[in-house]
């Protein structure tokens, strides 16, 4: 398959596909002659696979990861399940950081509209 089959199938642009060829999602393209890269069909799903991931909340050094250990074999829901855990933990702190900056923002906007304005205070000087 064309570069263009392959990102037209897989819902991502051509710079998309090279870039993942380039980090590693995708094993590097054969190419023809001309120069042009010719991708297994399999670089579709592979892209799918890889694009659901980082949905999930996997960084792309994750899926790059979590694909090599695929690709070695012998991988189950057991033995990956860590990977998972990782992103399930990364974003509970991300919400707790989230949510504390929430809490200080509405503090700031009650101190606002009691005329308590930290804010004006400090562009005043």
């Amino acid at each position: 398959m064309k570069i263009g089959q392959v990102a037209g199938e897989a819902g991502v642009s051509v710079d998309t596909v090279r870039f993942y060829e380039r980090r590693g999602v995708l094993p590097a393209a054969e190419r023809r002659p001309s120069g042009y890269r010719i991708f297994d069909p399999s670089a579709v799903e592979r892209i799918r696979f890889a694009k659901g991931l980082q949905e999930l909340g996997f960084t792309l050094d994750e899926v790059v990861d979590a694909l090599a250990a695929h690709d070695a074999g012998g991988t189950t829901c057991e033995s990956e399940r860590w990977r998972l855990e990782a992103v399930v933990d990364r974003i509970e702190a991300k919400m707790a950081e989230l949510a504390e900056a929430r809490r200080a923002a509405v503090k700031s906007l009650e101190d606002c509209r009691t005329g308590h304005c930290r804010f004006a205070q400090a562009w005043r000087g």
